[in-house]
């Protein structure tokens, strides 16, 4: 069972909407926030951008800025030789593989305008100009969304989120091997006006002895700027027709915890 103080805060079920698709890359949000933030930033891009494209159909004025060090030419180079060769050798090539083909064109028409993508990694020091803090990522916002998933690195960077909590209106974070990370949660959400208000286990980390899951996303609001009960949430987790399953050929996680 996970610990109490990962329990989500009760907010009403009409408050919170999905955003994103129905697998990988949807996250739950609070409805609420949607007016009050018109910027999305996003730390760890890797292939998938459906969530802010989903952002964007909310809020279509919004600015998104994306940080991701390892989106780059090569990045682009290397997916490309790999479905060339599958091509060769195979004599044919999947639809999903032919998909992949254009998702190079897709991002130079996506990110563009008011939309950014930095290939800067998400460091807690900055020692060069290939990365960058998340001080210096809200160094000039406020009232943002921050959405982090930067595989396993996020615990690294918790001490600059909650120093700079005042500046979002909602977080999303996903936290990877949280079995061996969990007094680093518990000390990031003592004391911290982002009180969680939805969690879902990802299916595609597994789950550890105890079938608790080893990664799970959180989304997270600011109740000094939002109405959030006292009480926990009742709900049962994953929640029907909020979440779905991560790899949709694996069982989705229920999550447990202690009374």
């Amino acid at each position: 069972m996970l610990p109490r103080f990962l329990k989500p805060y009760h907010v009403k079920y009409s408050n919170l909407i999905r955003i994103g698709p129905k697998t990988d890359g949807g996250y739950v949000i609070d409805k609420r926030v949607l007016n009050k933030s018109n910027i999305l930033l996003t730390c760890g891009l890797n292939d998938d951008w459906e969530f802010e494209k989903s952002f964007l159909r909310k809020k279509k004025d919004a600015k998104i800025q994306a940080f991701d060090h390892t989106v780059n030419r090569d990045f682009w180079l290397r997916r490309f030789k790999k479905d060339m060769v599958s091509l060769l050798l195979l004599k044919k090539l999947r639809i999903s593989k032919i998909l992949d083909v254009f998702k190079y064109i897709d991002y130079l028409l996506f990110f563009r305008n008011n939309k950014k993508h930095y290939e800067k990694k998400i460091v807690f020091k900055k020692e060069n100009q290939k990365e960058i803090t998340i001080t210096k990522i809200l160094h000039n916002y406020k009232d943002v969304i921050l959405k982090i998933d930067i595989e396993g690195d996020e615990y690294k960077i918790l001490d600059d989120i909650k120093k700079n909590s005042k500046k979002i209106n909602f977080l999303i974070i996903e936290f990877h091997q949280i079995h061996k990370n969990i007094k680093k949660l518990k000390k990031f959400l003592h004391k911290i006006d982002l009180k969680i208000i939805h969690i879902h286990a990802n299916n595609y980390g597994g789950v550890d002895t105890n079938s608790d899951p080893k990664v799970i996303e959180l989304s997270l609001l600011n109740a000094k700027k939002f109405k959030i009960s006292s009480n926990y949430s009742k709900r049962d987790y994953p929640v029907i027709n909020l979440d779905y399953k991560n790899f949709k050929r694996r069982d989705d996680v229920k999550i447990r915890f202690i009374k």
